[in-house]
């Protein structure tokens, strides 16, 4: 099945912010760090907000041209990065009165890899009534075969036991000494996939 990629522009901030809300409204992390589905509904859209504009200002965001799917990515170099602040002032921003908001922000930067550059796949959503026809794999693919041209890995944490299954079979393993089990919650599994060539 072709699928067509471009970058996302300003221009398409709310698109992908309505898309990742939805996409990521039943997650078991987002369900985490929002418990009551009420306040989730009401909420979670603040928090896709700020990913995006991160990710607008500092990454790509590519988007199906149909506007059915996209993925947040970051170049991340080589070497120790430490916001102090940022799941601070996240959480600030999105929710103040929700701890969970910072912790997120806190426990996955303590687990991801700092011993080399990569591209990091921050998050991939699809569309609700579009899962399970191959646009996360196509969107995956797209930048996946850059890295196998320029000899660069990948990065990402998977959130659900159906996610790790798609991304091991594109060549993703789990680095099971930097599994993340949330509080009284669920666990998450970085994933590292080197180039392939």
């Amino acid at each position: 099945m072709g699928v067509a990629i471009r970058a996302a522009g300003e221009g398409d901030r709310e698109l992908v912010i309505r898309l990742l809300d939805e996409a990521f409204q039943d997650d078991p992390v987002s369900s985490w760090v929002f418990p009551a589905a009420d306040h989730r509904r009401r909420t979670h859209h603040r928090l896709m907000a700020a990913f995006t504009d991160i990710v607008l200002a500092e990454g790509r965001v590519d988007l199906t041209e149909d506007g059915s799917a996209c993925a947040l990515w970051l170049s991340v170099p080589a070497g120790e990065h430490t916001d102090d602040d940022g799941p601070a002032l996240l959480r600030e921003a999105v929710d103040p009165a929700n701890e969970r908001v910072e912790l997120i922000g806190r426990l996955t930067a303590g687990i991801h890899p700092a011993h080399r550059a990569h591209e990091y796949l921050w998050m991939i959503g699809v569309a609700p009534g579009r899962q399970g026809e191959g646009l996360g794999s196509a969107l995956l693919a797209h930048v996946l075969d850059r890295c196998d041209r320029d000899g660069v890995p990948a990065y990402l944490e998977a959130s659900s036991a159906r996610s790790r299954a798609l991304y091991a079979r594109l060549g993703f393993t789990t680095l099971t000494e930097r599994v993340l089990d949330l509080p009284d919650g669920p666990r998450m599994w970085p994933m590292w996939r080197e180039p392939r060539g």
